[in-house]
C-alpha cells in the first residue's frame, strides 16, 4: 500500500509539471495567481484546540488492556494551549508546497475510578497516578491549482502527517515525573493524506481559505487513517504582512504493535488559531 501512495505522489506531480510545461505554450494570457499570493510564506501563532482523546495498551491476543478516555478517566483538561508553525513556498503559479508543525504536552495527576490496565501493569481505582502525553505533528504538503484566477483558486494536495506521540503511567508519590520506561509507550507514525484546498479574495485586504485531507492506510505494524480540515480568514495588513483566524480539527486513530504489545491511540480534537503572516520573495511567475 505504502509503494501505491509513494507512485502516486509520483503522478501527481508528474502530471502537475506536465500541466505547468503546457502552461509556457504560447497563448493570449496566461492564468494569474491571486493578487495574495506571494513567493514564500512564514506564519507562527497559538492554537487552542479542545481535545478528546482515547488510549489503550496491552497485550496482543487482547487478554489484557483497558480502553482510557484522558479526559474522563485520567483527569485531563479538554483545553489546552500551543504553539503552531506553517512554511511556505510558492514554487510556481500553480504550485506550492507546505510544511506545519505543531506540538502539545499534557500532564495530570488524578485518583482512578476504577482499574487501569496499562501495558502489563494493573493500576487499581482509588489509586493516585501521574499520566502524561506529548504528541507532536509535523504535516507536509504539494499542493496543485487546477483552477487560478486573479481573485480565487483550489487545487488538490497531496501530503503527510507525522505523528510522533509518547504516553505513560505511574504511581504518584510526590513526583510528577514518576513514570517510568516500563509503563510508558512511544510511536511514530507517517499518515498520508490527500485533500482539496482553495481560497477566495473577498475584499480589497480580506480572504477566505480552507482545507480538507482524508485517508487511511496500513504500512507494516502500523494502521492509521486521518481526518483533517481547516478553514479561516485572512486579513493582509500591508504587503507582506496578514493576520489570520482559523478554525482547524483533526480526528486521527493509531494502530501500533511493539514487541509484545500491542496499542492504539485515538485523538480528535479542534479549535481556533491565531497566526501572523509574513510573506516575500519575487512573483515574477513562470
Amino acid at each position: 500500500m505504502l509503494k501505491h501512495y509513494i507512485i502516486l505522489l509520483f503522478l501527481f506531480i508528474d502530471v502537475s509539471s506536465h500541466a505547468q510545461t503546457n502552461d509556457s505554450v504560447p497563448v493570449k494570457k496566461k492564468p494569474v495567481p491571486p493578487w495574495w499570493v506571494q513567493r514564500f510564506s512564514v506564519s507562527a501563532g497559538v492554537f487552542i484546540p479542545l481535545s478528546n482523546t482515547q488510549l489503550e495498551v496491552g497485550s496482543q491476543d487482547g487478554s489484557f488492556g483497558t480502553t482510557v478516555d484522558l479526559e474522563d478517566d485520567l483527569g485531563f483538561k479538554q483545553t489546552t494551549t500551543s504553539f503552531v508553525g506553517n512554511l511556505q513556498w510558492r514554487a510556481s503559479r500553480r504550485s506550492r508546497f507546505d510544511l506545519n508543525y505543531f506540538q502539545i504536552n499534557r500532564k495530570a495527576t488524578h485518583t482512578l475510578a476504577k482499574d487501569i490496565e496499562f501495558k502489563d501493569t494493573t493500576f487499581h481505582a482509588n489509586a493516585t497516578v501521574n499520566v502524561f502525553t506529548n504528541t507532536s505533528i509535523v504535516q507536509f504538503s504539494y499542493g496543485y491549482a487546477f483552477f487560478l484566477k486573479p481573485r480565487f483558486e483550489a487545487g488538490l494536495a497531496i501530503g503527510a502527517h507525522v505523528v510522533g506521540s509518547q504516553a505513560g503511567i505511574g504511581l504518584a508519590s510526590g513526583n510528577l515525573g514518576n513514570v517510568n520506561k516500563e509503563t510508558d509507550f512511544n510511536f511514530t507514525a507517517p499518515l498520508p493524506d490527500i485533500g482539496i484546498w482553495g481560497g477566495y479574495g473577498i475584499a480589497k485586504q480580506w480572504v477566505v481559505n480552507g482545507a480538507f485531507n482524508y485517508l487511511s492506510l496500513t504500512v507494516g505494524d502500523i494502521s492509521g487513517r486521518i481526518l483533517s480540515y481547516n478553514v479561516g480568514i485572512t486579513y493582509v495588513t500591508q504587503k507582506n504582512f496578514s493576520a489570520s483566524l482559523i478554525y482547524t480539527g483533526l480526528n486521527f486513530r493509531v494502530d501500533v504493535t511493539k514487541d509484545v504489545y500491542q496499542g492504539y491511540f485515538k485523538w480528535g480534537y479542534n479549535g481556533p488559531s491565531l497566526t501572523i503572516n509574513y510573506a516575500f520573495g519575487k512573483t515574477n511567475w513562470h
